[in-house]
């Protein structure tokens, strides 16, 4: 298939390298967002966790945000632990689910523990940190 705005490239395109990954899963929009409204810096700290455990969850009443605001809350648990937790790694399964795998081989599904965060606040993802550093 030829597109003329790309030209003549006919390579096989591949996964991006995982710095890339990391960056993607790291953009967390609408969290940061949310979060920088309430005055929370996100600065992929364990702190910036606690911070967004205090926030009210005005997002609750929205279903669409809700949905949206759970996808980044795991996304940017999951960019915690990967820059803060030695070994830990970005792994995207066969599915396509973004999951954190650790150096003892240990899966965390975060973006599913963001998702029940937004909707219900526990467990805190203060706590999940927690217990993943602990690892």
């Amino acid at each position: 298939m030829n597109i003329p705005f790309l030209g003549h490239r006919r390579q096989k395109v591949g996964f991006p390298d995982p710095a890339g990954i990391a960056e993607l899963l790291a953009e967390c929009e609408l969290l940061r967002s949310q979060a920088s409204r309430e005055g929370v810096r996100l600065d992929d700290s364990a702190a910036s966790l606690e911070a967004l455990d205090q926030l009210v969850p005005r997002w609750r009443d929205d279903e669409e945000t809700l949905t949206w605001l759970g996808n980044d809350a795991g996304l940017y648990l999951g960019t915690v632990i990967v820059r803060t937790v030695p070994g830990a790694a970005w792994e995207i399964r066969s599915d396509g689910q973004p999951v954190v795998r650790l150096t003892s081989g240990r899966e965390f599904d975060v973006v599913d523990s963001g998702h029940e965060w937004a909707a219900h606040g526990v467990p805190e993802l203060s706590q999940l940190y927690a217990e993943v550093a602990e690892s």
